[in-house]
């Protein structure tokens, strides 16, 4: 490690003790960053460990919409974001008064429906929703959407169709997608298999459909740590998701070669906004306090959707 990341990472633990503070990452950061995490994991996980946390400080090291998973999790909290302007492409696909305006439609048509949102999604979007999903816990609560009602799932039309298939239950599918997942180029995919006999090839259900049917397994990024802690020593594995997620699996399973999937347009499917959280961001956003995640009146509401989903 350079001498300046261990200067920072020095500074970092120092100010974690001043701060009172725990620092949460997802597995699309940086492996330096995931490195320094007092926990690391999916959505589904990072929610659920937010609420176990006993410290006055959360750091989020993620992007936006799962710091406010935290705050509302965590109303007496403080929350910190390294940096605010990590978005989700699928987030901002579904605004609140877009999907507002579309569920009115719907229901003057006399269509009967819960609408189940994705948790990459703002919390003013998951007050208008029913439930809350990861692709950890999707197929659960999609069994506890009654027979007799619709489902209209937002925001990520690829994840929705995915659940259709395994789930037998027909949607009405919100036309959001990942920026990430939806370039990776099934061509490349196909000759990177040619090249690598006998290789597994994993996928994150938020890729489209034409990656999952050339994939072995299909699941979130925890399901793909289980499945890989399965195989036979020494595969060549290929993973079709965010490229940070290699870091986790090399640091758990050595004994196996990963390579990432080529997008369409480069060899690298890294979240640019996942990208923008810096262990220099950390250290600053733990020495001013700031950004941090205020209370918005929406959070009530949303607060209601993510507790019946995730917690209960």
């Amino acid at each position: 490690m350079p001498a300046v990341v261990t200067d920072i990472v020095a500074e970092i633990q120092a100010l974690k003790v001043r701060e009172d503070a725990t620092i949460l990452a997802h597995y699309y950061q940086e492996g330096e960053i995931q490195a320094i995490a007092d926990f690391t994991g999916d959505s589904l996980q990072l929610a659920r460990a937010a609420t176990q946390v006993t410290n006055g400080t959360i750091v989020f090291c993620g992007v936006h919409f799962m710091a406010e998973t935290a705050k509302i999790l965590n109303p007496a909290k403080r929350v910190l974001l390294p940096d605010l302007k990590a978005g989700c492409s699928l987030a901002d696909s579904c605004p609140a008064p877009k999907l507002a305006r579309y569920q009115e439609m719907l229901r003057e048509n006399g269509r009967k429906f819960q609408t189940v949102t994705y948790i990459n999604s703002t919390a003013a979007t998951k007050a208008l929703c029913d439930w809350v999903v990861t692709s950890g816990n999707a197929e659960q609560i999609i069994g506890r959407v009654p027979a007799d009602m619709e489902i209209l799932f937002v925001p990520d039309r690829h994840l929705g169709q995915y659940l259709q298939e395994i789930t037998g239950r027909k949607m009405i599918l919100w036309d959001g997608a990942c920026m990430v997942h939806e370039i990776f180029s099934v061509g490349d995919l196909i000759r990177q298999q040619a090249s690598l006999p006998g290789c597994i090839t994993v996928a994150h259900p938020e890729c489209p459909a034409n990656i999952r049917s050339q994939s072995d397994f299909v699941g979130g990024t925890e399901a793909i740590i289980r499945f890989v802690a399965t195989l036979p020593d020494s595969c060549d594995i290929l993973v079709a998701t965010e490229p940070n997620m290699i870091w986790q699996l090399e640091r758990r399973y050595s004994n196996h070669r990963f390579h990432p999937v080529a997008g369409i347009s480069c060899a690298c499917n890294a979240c640019p906004h996942m990208a923008l959280n810096t262990l220099e961001k950390i250290r600053d956003c733990l020495e001013s306090g700031s950004p941090e995640i205020t209370w918005d009146p929406c959070f009530d509401r949303a607060g209601e959707v993510l507790r019946r989903s995730l917690l209960s």
